[in-house]
C-alpha cells in the first residue's frame, strides 16, 4: 500500500532548479502510528483529513517544500470543560536533503528519490495544537464552588472568608479633615 504522502522527486533532483505544485488531501494518521492522547488534551483524530497546498522546489543539494497545511483538531476548553473543535492552518517552509548529517536536525531526508511528507505534516500540525484552548475568548468558565457553567447561567456563590483575614474586615479608616492654612 502506497502512502499519499510519498512524492517522487527524481525528475526535480535532475532538473535543478525546477518546481512542482502539490495539492494533498489525505488522512492524518492512516497507519495509526500515534496513540490517542488523554481526554483533556488537544489532539487530532487519526481519520481527520489533512489538506495541503505545497510547492516543491529543487536546489543544488536538495529540495525546499513551502506552503500551507490544514487539519482539524479537538480539545477541551480550559475554563468551562466544553468539548471544542478547531482548525490548524500552518505555513511550512522546510528542507529535504540527500545526505542527511546527524547534526542537521532541521532537514528531512530524501530516500530513494522520494520525499515522505508525513513527518513534515505531523510536525507542523502537532506543534500548532493549542495547549489550553478556549471555546471562545470571553468564556466565563465554571463556578469553583457550585460548578455551574457561567456561560449558560449565573449563581450567587461567594467565596468563603478565610478566618485568618477576618480581623481585617473590621478595620475601618477615619477620614481626617485637614485644615488648609494659607501662609503669606
Amino acid at each position: 500500500m502506497s502512502s499519499p504522502y510519498l512524492v517522487p522527486v527524481a525528475q526535480l533532483l535532475r532538473d535543478v532548479p525546477s518546481l512542482i505544485t502539490l495539492t494533498l488531501e489525505a488522512p492524518f494518521d492512516e497507519p495509526h502510528e500515534f496513540v490517542a492522547r488523554g481526554y483533556a488534551e488537544t489532539d487530532v483524530f487519526s481519520e481527520a483529513t489533512v489538506n495541503a497546498e505545497l510547492r516543491v522546489e529543487s536546489f543544488s543539494g536538495g529540495l525546499r517544500v513551502r506552503g500551507r497545511v490544514q487539519a482539524p483538531w479537538h480539545g477541551i476548553c480550559r475554563r468551562c470543560s466544553t468539548p471544542i473543535l478547531g482548525m490548524s492552518d500552518v505555513a511550512v517552509n522546510e528542507r529535504f536533503v540527500n545526505d542527511h548529517a546527524p547534526e542537521d536536525d532541521e532537514a528531512y531526508e530524501i530516500e530513494n528519490d522520494f520525499v515522505d511528507l508525513a513527518p513534515l505534516v505531523h510536525d507542523a500540525i502537532f506543534l500548532d495544537l493549542p495547549l489550553a484552548p478556549l471555546c471562545r475568548e470571553d468564556c466565563l468558565g465554571l463556578c469553583p464552588y457550585c460548578g455551574v457553567d457561567r456561560n449558560d447561567e449565573s449563581c450567587d456563590c461567594q467565596s468563603p472568608l478565610d478566618p485568618r483575614w477576618a480581623t481585617l474586615d473590621e478595620l475601618r479608616f477615619i477620614d481626617f479633615q485637614v485644615d488648609e492654612s494659607k501662609e503669606v
